[in-house]
């Protein structure tokens, strides 16, 4: 299923004892539907407050449902409710995994230097100074098949924090408008809110745009700037070997 949400009222994508989930919910709706306990994997994990313009689940249904139906989806979507939006169903073959199986996966972090009423926490108002230049350059350092452990969240259950990065820019759009792309065949918790918040660091001239290198060496979170706020950050896109 490929859906997307608006990641503030929800405690991250996982299912968390005690905490509303994105995960949670649409496993609440499904099994509501279906009538029986209805598990759903997602491609990822997203933190608590982050956004995902596309995520993708896979959902084993009972032999000979076919939820592309106008009616279920609807009613999917109606128990959701407003912040999760499930665009569609497509079937795949029975060993297919919507996690191990994505090839690649894309974020962007949104900011804006002149005060706008309408991003709301959907964009970070950055300073009218930041400089984009020296941040696209210390961007362009970290791309590659590196050890990002100084970006990651302490005491993670990943067996390697090697990420393969591919790209890592920022996209000036216009009236004060900017957004930072970043993509990799994998992330670790809290990467891309800190790999944003070095940048910024970078662009308030506290850091040279090289003085990144050195932290990626230091393998230490504590060498790297802090964690951005997560309502500007988007999972944008997930790429998969087949059609889905």
């Amino acid at each position: 299923m490929r859906l997307s949400y608006r990641g503030a009222a929800y405690h991250g994508w996982q299912v968390q004892p005690g905490d509303v989930s994105v995960q949670g919910t649409i496993e609440g709706a499904l099994s509501t539907l279906l009538r029986q306990p209805t598990a759903v994997t997602g491609a990822g994990r997203t933190d608590a407050g982050v956004n995902a313009r596309l995520m993708v689940a896979h959902v084993d249904l009972p032999d000979g449902f076919d939820p592309r139906e106008g009616v279920f989806l609807r009613s999917l979507n109606s128990i959701c409710g407003r912040d999760i939006a499930i665009y569609s169903f497509a079937p795949v073959a029975a060993d297919a995994h919507a996690r191990f199986d994505a090839t690649e996966r894309s974020y962007r972090y949104f900011v804006h230097t002149v005060k706008n009423p309408f991003t709301g926490d959907l964009s970070w108002q950055a300073p009218p100074t930041l400089d984009f230049e020296a941040m696209n350059e210390a961007a362009g350092l970290i791309i590659g098949r590196r050890d990002f452990t100084s970006f990651s969240k302490l005491h993670t259950d990943v067996k390697t924090n090697i990420c393969d990065l591919r790209r890592a820019a920022w996209t000036d759009m216009g009236e004060g408008r900017y957004y930072f792309e970043i993509a990799a065949d994998r992330f670790l918790r809290n990467m891309v809110r800190a790999v944003v918040g070095t940048l910024v660091d970078v662009g308030r001239h506290k850091m040279a745009p090289e003085g990144i290198l050195d932290v990626l060496e230091r393998k230490d979170r504590c060498a790297a700037g802090t964690s951005m706020p997560a309502g500007p950050l988007f999972l944008w896109n997930i790429e998969y070997p087949y059609d889905c």
